[in-house]
């Protein structure tokens, strides 16, 4: 098995369910606590030992590019200024001299068209794709988790959580080839969107990572357009399970739709908290606020 090296992060999309916020900046610049949310996106699969970063930006999407490339200017400052700590961590954080790629999606046709974008920088490896509006809070990076899951096993690894049986309806969610399995690893045999209660196949929702094999790659590039009148990546994976094996992977951790109102408010909330100089004081102000409603 060829180690997981690449990661595909798509982040062309509009943000339209955080307006009017994203009229002006990319949803995943938004920042939750002192850094937008896709530096922990970034993290979360440097952790995992990702070398390469392709980012699937699209109009207006600039400031990404921007915020992974030095700032001669702000640094020079803070040099003066003599304030090295903040200077050391905002270097420290810059990804190293030829591993971030950005390639434009030029019209909005969807996920799947999106990861087809980045086929030609991927070429023939497994790779690993992360939607930047979730971010998954775990002691162990969840795309790590999935890496080691990988090793394992091989294959396609999609990435899920359980959720209540009366709420299946509003995620993709995914059907075991067996039933009653346990364990974190589980087969899959299909992937269902947004089924009514009593067809679901299971309460397991896909969350947003996933690890590949290249030839879904060759799927799209002929992909039919789906739901929405989009290319979908599950349309493709669905064409590929029935040539490799799949396996849905269970993993430690919380996530979060940063791509909501009330999914940002939660992670801007859930981070603050655990914020080594603002928990304290965090934790104060929810506790004040909790009184007053």
């Amino acid at each position: 098995m060829k180690k997981i090296r690449k990661a595909v992060l798509p982040v062309a999309g509009l943000g339209t369910r955080v307006l009017p916020a994203t009229k002006a900046i990319p949803k995943e610049m938004m920042p939750v606590v002192d850094r937008p949310a896709l530096q922990y996106v970034v993290d979360e699969a440097r952790e995992a030992g990702i070398e390469h970063f392709v980012f699937v930006t699209g109009r207006n999407k600039g400031s990404i590019e921007d915020y992974f490339d030095r700032a001669y200017e702000l640094e020079s400052t803070l040099r003066d200024k003599n304030k090295i700590e903040i200077l050391d961590k905002l270097t420290s954080e810059l990804p190293k001299a030829g591993s971030t790629s950005f390639v434009r999606q030029q019209s909005p046709l969807g996920l799947g068209h999106a990861i087809w974008c980045a086929r030609d920088v991927i070429g023939r490896e497994p790779f690993a794709i992360l939607l930047p509006d979730v971010l998954v809070k775990a002691e162990k990076s969840c795309l790590a988790q999935m890496v080691e899951a990988y090793d394992q096993v091989g294959g396609n690894i999609i990435a899920v959580d359980e959720v209540p049986m009366e709420r299946v309806s509003s995620y993709g969610v995914i059907a075991p080839k067996q039933a009653g399995v346990t364990g974190n690893l589980i087969e899959m045999s299909g992937m269902v969107e947004k089924p009514p209660k009593d067809q679901a196949p299971s309460n397991l929702k896909i969350t947003g990572r996933y690890i590949l094999q290249p030839e879904v790659m060759e799927l799209l590039s002929d992909q039919a357009a789906g739901a929405g009148g989009e290319i979908q990546l599950t349309d493709a994976m669905a064409r590929l399970m029935g040539k490799q094996s799949f396996h849905a992977f269970k993993y430690d951790g919380q996530d979060y739709d940063c791509g909501s109102k009330y999914g940002y408010f939660e992670a801007v909330c859930a981070y603050a908290l655990d914020h080594p100089e603002i928990a304290k004081d965090a934790r104060e102000l929810i506790r004040k606020l909790g009184k007053t409603t």
